[in-house]
């Protein structure tokens, strides 16, 4: 039977990223302890990897595609092939930052400042990187973990990965410059990608995990409309492309069906219900294409 290798992130994103192929439609389980996965899918075989290590496995081909991040795949410098974005987080729907960081005190106030000091990060080459773009010489440590401790203690910065900015200012640092923003990536081996089968099962996947996220951000809305309040009901509501509308066996009656943002939701079934619209129901959906 044909296979396709797949790294899934371990770690942080391991839980909403199993949960995005969940909302996807395949069935995922895992053993306690294990590091592979189970996918009701025969064709899949997932292991699950750091997210740091991903890219460059995906690059050397001992997996035929993965997800990670776009830090991560910069700081590989990793040559593979980019199949889609999927913007989501370990908590929520939305890009991580790559920040400059330095503590509160600090007479630090850009990256210029730099010059001569010292930088703990994991990302060690994206922030080389960075500084050779703004012409800063200094030295750039790795660090093996928390690195937000290290500030003003051991380094003068840190380069350092964040959702919120919470933990950062928890720690007394304040940020001064946003590097990168960064969302997982699903991305092949660049010779798994020229295989006819595998670049078909990957395209499948892409789509099936870019409809989950998203039908995630939308509900469904359905109501009864008068037909003297159809026009009204009908400019209040926003569409991909327009409502779909049939008639009732009620004289002068129709049911309108639409798909909306989920945050727009809570204020629009009161005004449609002011309007006139009765029967309301908002419903999740699984899947959306575009």
């Amino acid at each position: 039977m044909k296979k396709l290798k797949l790294a899934i992130p371990k770690g942080s994103l391991q839980e909403s990223t199993i949960s995005l192929f969940t909302n996807a439609g395949f069935e995922v389980s895992s053993i306690s302890r294990s590091y592979y996965l189970s996918f009701d899918d025969p064709e899949i075989d997932a292991v699950l990897i750091r997210a740091q290590e991903i890219p460059r496995y995906v690059q050397i081909g001992i997996f035929d595609a993965g997800i990670s991040g776009k830090d991560w795949i910069t700081e590989n410098r990793a040559d593979v092939k980019d199949i889609c974005e999927l913007c989501y987080a370990k908590h929520g729907l939305r890009p991580v930052k790559i920040v400059l960081a330095v503590p509160e005190k600090s007479e630090i106030k850009s990256v210029k400042d730099l010059n001569g000091k010292i930088i703990a990060t994991e990302l060690v080459n994206l922030t080389k990187d960075y500084l050779k773009r703004n012409n800063v010489q200094c030295d750039v440590e790795f660090s093996w973990g928390a690195t937000e401790i290290k500030a003003g203690h051991l380094v003068d910065a840190i380069v350092e990965i964040t959702e919120t900015g919470t933990t950062i200012s928890s720690h007394g640092l304040k940020i001064i410059e946003v590097i990168m923003e960064s969302t997982p990536h699903f991305f092949a081996n660049n010779n798994a990608w020229k295989n006819p089968w595998k670049r078909e099962k990957m395209m499948k996947i892409s789509l099936l995990l870019e409809s989950a996220l998203n039908a995630s951000k939308k509900v469904g809305l359905k109501m009864n409309v008068q037909k003297k309040d159809i026009t009204v009901i009908l400019k209040r509501l926003p569409a991909i492309k327009k409502p779909t509308i049939s008639r009732l066996s009620t004289k002068n009656w129709y049911a309108v069906e639409t798909i909306i943002d989920k945050k727009e939701a809570k204020e629009i079934i009161p005004e449609l219900k002011k309007l006139g619209a009765s029967g309301i129901v908002e419903y999740n959906i699984n899947k959306l294409v575009y």
